[in-house]
Formats: structure tokens, C-alpha cells, sequence
């Protein structure tokens, strides 16, 4: 896997209304696999304080947790991001 990948993989995963099922989309990669990336990138701590987050009510990174109206992976007025396949058209 690419630094550049990573990199854009763990920034998908700090953001909580992106979900897992947008990084396995783009990247093909499980939930599992995502974990274990930022298991290896962060810090302990930061690690700890991002899984504590993903599993409060907070984060949005699971689809059942969504709002049922939200269908689509990133917000209408997102600009284009570089690399992103969900986001061009």
C-alpha cells in the first residue's frame, strides 16, 4: 500500500460521517483491515481516543448508526478531493 493511500485512509477514518463502507468502496479494504492500519500509524493514545469515539454515539462510522435519510458518503458541499473516487463524477 502506498504512504499516500494510507495517509488518505487514516484521514477517512478521523472523520466521523465518513464510514467504513466508503474506505472499503474506495480502497477495497475491510473494517477490520482499517483498524489495524491506525493501530500501526498512531500513537497508543490516539488510537484508544479514536476507538473510544468510533464506538460512541458520536461518530457515524457504521451505517446501522446513520440517519436513515443520509444516503451518500460525503457532504453535498464537499469540494472535489484529488484521488477520491467517491467524489468525482
Amino acid at each position: 500500500m502506498l504512504k499516500k493511500q494510507k495517509d488518505r485512509i487514516i484521514e477517512m477514518a478521523w472523520e466521523d460521517r465518513t464510514p467504513f463502507e466508503a474506505i472499503r468502496f474506495q480502497f477495497e479494504i475491510s473494517e477490520a483491515e482499517v483498524i489495524e492500519i491506525m493501530r500501526h500509524e498512531l500513537k497508543p493514545s490516539s488510537f484508544r481516543l479514536w476507538r473510544k469515539r468510533v464506538n460512541s454515539g458520536v461518530s457515524k462510522k457504521h451505517l446501522k448508526k446513520r440517519n436513515s435519510e443520509i444516503d451518500r458518503f460525503k457532504c453535498t458541499r464537499q469540494r472535489v478531493i484529488s484521488g477520491n473516487k467517491i467524489s468525482k463524477r
